[in-house]
């Protein structure tokens, strides 16, 4: 090598060497900026936890409404004087809100680490401390922003998931949490008079958005999986792998209502996969029907559960808001009378609440 060669290659690699300095040096700034982000985040959510229950058990303790209304007022007038606008009347509510719906500190305190102020502001107008802990976990878990939090909110994800837990309940082969009931499948663009296929071409065409509707866990293994039996051939719609429960999960779509005859097809299924596909270390698999109306009277005579078969509707159209919401309660409502009604069947001592709730505007003011 030359000279002049020599001096090139040790000029390339002084520069390389400065940019790997560079980028390890860059590395430690935006690792500690983010860290101290997140420290600065934490410290400002338990300062307003720490201002409202302050205000809610020692300023207040007890004090008529009308009396506390006034303290209330004084002391964020006097707050904005000297820290500015957060402190204003509104936030100080909200404040005092957050205290007595979080009432336990260490929980806070965990998830004030993972969650923003932002977060909490749209968890706090929820009616139910099982809806608030669902979705202040579901974002911490899947770090979901304020925009996707609120959008989670909106489509009722805590209600849809009670719904299915109530057929889940009776049988450990079909565990809680996993499904939900109705599925919202708006975001397919599918037009009235659709076919199976059209469906299942839409799903996958759009399988992220599909796969987010029904969970973060479920990963997409196939379609039309072809089963042989005695030299005859079956095809189930779509399978998928839950990597929480390390189980197979075999998915058939139906136009129109629950038939009981799809449970026996479905056992099928269930039972194939279990011998010829189901690996060392994995959970019998289980199955999903999902039909535009569901039967739920059938399903319950039937208890799909045991065999761990979960069914459910699902809707290619959002409905107005105030329908949805409408609609939701109803299936809820009847969701907790069967459940009941079951129950007072095997145990006449056996009492569970599910509570449903809706979006309400922001009281602050009151």
């Amino acid at each position: 090598m030359s000279k002049k060669e020599n001096k090139l290659a040790v000029k390339g690699e002084s520069q390389m060497d400065e940019a790997q300095i560079f980028d390890y040096v860059a590395n430690i700034i935006e690792t500690r900026k983010s860290r101290a982000g997140a420290y600065a985040n934490r410290e400002v959510t338990l300062m307003y936890w720490e201002v409202g229950q302050y205000v809610n058990s020692v300023v207040l303790d007890g004090s008529r409404a009308a009396y506390g209304k006034q303290i209330v007022t004084m002391l964020a007038s006097q707050l904005v004087a000297k820290y500015g606008r957060t402190f204003d009347v509104h936030n100080l509510r909200r404040m005092m809100r957050f205290a007595e719906k979080f009432d336990d500190f260490q929980i806070v305190t965990e998830l004030a680490s993972q969650l923003s102020w932002s977060h909490f502001i749209e968890i706090l107008p929820l009616k139910s401390d099982e809806a608030r802990l669902f979705y202040a976990n579901e974002s911490a878990q899947h770090r979901l922003g304020t925009k996707e939090l609120r959008y989670q909110i909106s489509r009722k994800a805590y209600e849809r998931r009670e719904i299915a837990n109530t057929r889940a309940s009776e049988s450990a082969a079909l565990p809680f949490n996993v499904f939900k009931d109705p599925y919202l499948l708006d975001v397919l663009g599918l037009r009235d008079n659709f076919a199976e296929a059209d469906l299942e071409k839409a799903i996958l065409l759009e399988l992220e958005t599909f796969l987010l509707e029904f969970g973060r866990s479920f990963s997409f293994v196939a379609r039309q999986k072809r089963m042989t039996i005695d030299e005859d051939d079956f095809y189930l719609d779509l399978l998928f792998y839950h990597r929480d429960l390390r189980r197979l999960v075999a998915m058939e779509l139906k136009i129109g209502k629950f038939k009981p005859q799809y449970m026996g097809q479905m056992e099928l299924y269930l039972k194939w996969l279990d011998r010829y596909e189901r690996r060392d270390g994995e959970n019998a698999p289980i199955g999903i029907i999902l039909c535009t109306t569901a039967s739920r009277e059938q399903i319950e005579l039937l208890e799909l559960g045991k065999s761990g078969i979960a069914v459910a509707e699902y809707w290619t159209a959002m409905p107005p808001k105030a329908e949805f919401e409408r609609k939701i309660r109803e299936i809820l409502e009847q969701a907790k009378e069967r459940l009941a009604r079951r129950k007072m069947l095997t145990d006449g001592n056996f009492q569970r609440e599910i509570a449903y709730f809706y979006d309400v505007k922001d009281d602050d003011e009151d």
